[in-house]
C-alpha cells in the first residue's frame, strides 16, 4: 500500500529522479520526505511495468496511478472471487461455525477454488472494510451490552406537574445488534434491574452474559480483573441463570456495541422526540417503543437484512428460556442481631429466633417483606414496616422465660447496673427511659455495663457519676469520659460516694417536670 499522502506529483518525481537524475533510493527518499521502503516499492513496480523516463505520451496521471498503486479494497460483500463475504461474516456468528467449515462448503461447489489461506486473507480484507464497531465477532445469544444514554428526556411528572428528567436505558445484543430502550426516572438499583427484566421479556429470552458498564448500581468495586458485583444484582443475575461481565475501567472497546447502540438511540429515538411533550413515563415509553421498531427494522448499509431479521435468525434461537417465576426485586443488607433477638432495618426492629442473638444475619427485603437468613437458611419472615422506632416481634422467637415474664427485662438491667453502683444504675435508667420502647435501650445498657470488664467497676461508677452530674447520660458519653480520664478527677471520686445527688423516684414527688 502506498504511504498515506503519496500524491501523483511525488510518483512522477520518484520516476524522474531515479531514471533521469540517477539518484539513489535513499537520496530520493530524503529529497521527497518519503521512507526508503516506499520509494523502493514504487521503483520496483515501475521496473516490473517496464516504465522509463520520460513517460510515454499515452500514460496520463490516472493511468500511472492505476499502474503503480494497488486497487483499493472493495467495500461490499463480494470481491473478484465471487464469494459473498457479508454472508460469511454473518454465519460466523452462529455457534460451531468456523472459517474452515465455510471454506470446505465453498470448495465443494466449484472446480478451481481459492486456497484456504487466500480465502482467509480475503475475508480479513472484508472485515477491515467494515466500520470499527463491527470488527468484533459476537456469537449468537452470547452477550447483551447495557448502558444509559447520558442524554436525558424532560417530561411532566403526572403527580406533581413539575418537569423531571428521565434516564434512557439501552440494551444491545452482540450478534444481531437487536436493540432495546426505555425511559426510567433514575439509574438507581430498582430501576436498573427493572429495565433489564423488561429487556429480557422484550427479547423473549436471556443471553449467556450481561455486559454492563461499571455502574454504581451494579458494581460495588471496580477492578480490571475481578470487579465486585453487589449482592442484589448477583441475586438478579442468578435468578435469570446468566452471568455478568462488567467492562474493564477505561477500556471503551469492551463496550463498543453498547456505545454504538446508545448513539443510534440518541439519533433515531431521542432526537426525534425533542419537540414533543409527554406526561408520565408510560406516554414517553409508548413513543420510544414505536421508534424502536423502526430502528430495528431499518436495513443495514453493508450487511444483509436488518436488526430484527438478524435477531430472529441468529440470536433468538440461541437465547435461554425466561424463568418460570418472574423476578421479585429485593435489596440486600448484612446486619448483626442484638441481645434482644431483634435486627434493625431502616429504623424498625424485627425479631428472629432468640438462639441467633449476636449472629450475623443476611436480610433480603423490599416494600412488602423482610426475610432473614443465617448461613443461607431462612429463619424469619416479616411484613415490612416503615414505622421507625417500633418493634415487630413474633412470640415463639422469644426465650420461654421472656414469653412469660418479658416485662421484667428492664428490671433485670437495672438490678445488674445496681450491682456496680448507684450512678451506673441511674445512667442505665436514663438510657432506658430515653427510648420510645424499653427494648431499644437493652443494647445500649449492655454496652454500658460491659465497660466494667475493661475499666473496672469503680472507674465505671465514677464515670457514670461524672456523666450523670453533667447530664451526659449516654453510652458514648461514658466511653468518652473513661477514655479521657475524667472519671479520675476529684469531683467524680468524691461525688460518687454521695448518692444523695441522685433524685429517688417516688409517686409523691412531683419532680421538675411538674413546674414546666
Amino acid at each position: 500500500m502506498p504511504a498515506k499522502g503519496t500524491s501523483m506529483l511525488k510518483l512522477t518525481q520518484i520516476l524522474r529522479l531515479h531514471f533521469d537524475a540517477k539518484l539513489s533510493t535513499r537520496q530520493i527518499a530524503k529529497s521527497l520526505s518519503l521512507s526508503v521502503g516506499v520509494v523502493s516499492k514504487y521503483i520496483n513496480r515501475a521496473t516490473d511495468k517496464s516504465l522509463s523516463w520520460p513517460l510515454s505520451e499515452d500514460i496520463d496521471e490516472k493511468k500511472l496511478e492505476s499502474l503503480l498503486k494497488p486497487h483499493p479494497n472493495k467495500r461490499c460483500g463480494n470481491d473478484d472471487s465471487g464469494i459473498n463475504f457479508a454472508k460469511t461474516h454473518q454465519e460466523l456468528k452462529l455457534k460451531g461455525i468456523t472459517l474452515q467449515l465455510l471454506w470446505d462448503e465453498y470448495t465443494s461447489g466449484i472446480k478451481s477454488p481459492l486456497s484456504y489461506s487466500r480465502y482467509c486473507h480475503l475475508y480479513r480484507i472484508y472485515k477491515q472494510s467494515l466500520k470499527r464497531s463491527m470488527r468484533q465477532t459476537h456469537k449468537a445469544g452470547d452477550k447483551v451490552f447495557i448502558d444509559y444514554s447520558g442524554k436525558t428526556v424532560d417530561i411532566i411528572d403526572p403527580e406533581t406537574g413539575a418537569i423531571r428528567k428521565t434516564e434512557i436505558f439501552v440494551g444491545v445484543l452482540g450478534a444481531s445488534s437487536y436493540t432495546f430502550a426505555e425511559a426510567t426516572w433514575t439509574q438507581q438499583l430498582p430501576d436498573f434491574l427493572a429495565s433489564q427484566q423488561r429487556m429480557f421479556e422484550f427479547f423473549g429470552g436471556v443471553p449467556a452474559l450481561v455486559v454492563p458498564d461499571n455502574l454504581k448500581s451494579a458494581i460495588n468495586k471496580t477492578c480490571r480483573y475481578e470487579p465486585e458485583v453487589n449482592q442484589t444484582y448477583s441475586q438478579f443475575i442468578e435468578h435469570y441463570s446468566t452471568a455478568v461481565l462488567p467492562t474493564r475501567p477505561y477500556k471503551p472497546k469492551d463496550k463498543a456495541k453498547a456505545e454504538a447502540g446508545v448513539q443510534l438511540v440518541q439519533r433515531w429515538v431521542i432526537a426525534r422526540l425533542r419537540h414533543q411533550t409527554f406526561v408520565g413515563l408510560a406516554e414517553l415509553n409508548n413513543a420510544i417503543k414505536k421508534l424502536l421498531t423502526e430502528l430495528n427494522q431499518k436495513p443495514f448499509q453493508k450487511l444483509e437484512g436488518c436488526r430484527e431479521s438478524n435477531f430472529i435468525a441468529i440470536d433468538k434461537p440461541a437465547l435461554k428460556d425466561l424463568p418460570a417465576i418472574a423476578y421479585r426485586y429485593r435489596q440486600y443488607k448484612k446486619v448483626r442481631a442484638g441481645i434482644d433477638y431483634h435486627i434493625e432495618l431502616e429504623g424498625h426492629y424485627y425479631s428472629i429466633p432468640h438462639r441467633f442473638s449476636g449472629k450475623s444475619i443476611d436480610l433480603w427485603f423490599n416494600q412488602y417483606t423482610v426475610e432473614c437468613y443465617v448461613s443461607g437458611k431462612q429463619v424469619a419472615t416479616h411484613l415490612y414496616s416503615s414505622v421507625k422506632g417500633a418493634h415487630t416481634t413474633i412470640g415463639h422467637h422469644m426465650p420461654t422465660n421472656h414469653q412469660k415474664q418479658s416485662e421484667y427485662s428492664k428490671e433485670r438491667f437495672i438490678r445488674w447496673a445496681g450491682d456496680i453502683g448507684a450512678y451506673t444504675q441511674a445512667v442505665s435508667n436514663k438510657i432506658l427511659e430515653s427510648k420510645p420502647h424499653p427494648e431499644q435501650g437493652y443494647r445500649s445498657c449492655l454496652g454500658l455495663l460491659v465497660l466494667a470488664k475493661k475499666y473496672g467497676k469503680s472507674r465505671l461508677e465514677n464515670a457514670c457519676c461524672y456523666g450523670f452530674s453533667k447530664s451526659l447520660n449516654t453510652r458514648k458519653n461514658i466511653i468518652s469520659i473513661l477514655e479521657n480520664g475524667l472519671d479520675q478527677c476529684t469531683f467524680a471520686q468524691d461525688t460518687a460516694q454521695d448518692t444523695s445527688y441522685i433524685a429517688v423516684p417516688h409517686d409523691n414527688i412531683r419532680g421538675p417536670h411538674y413546674y414546666n
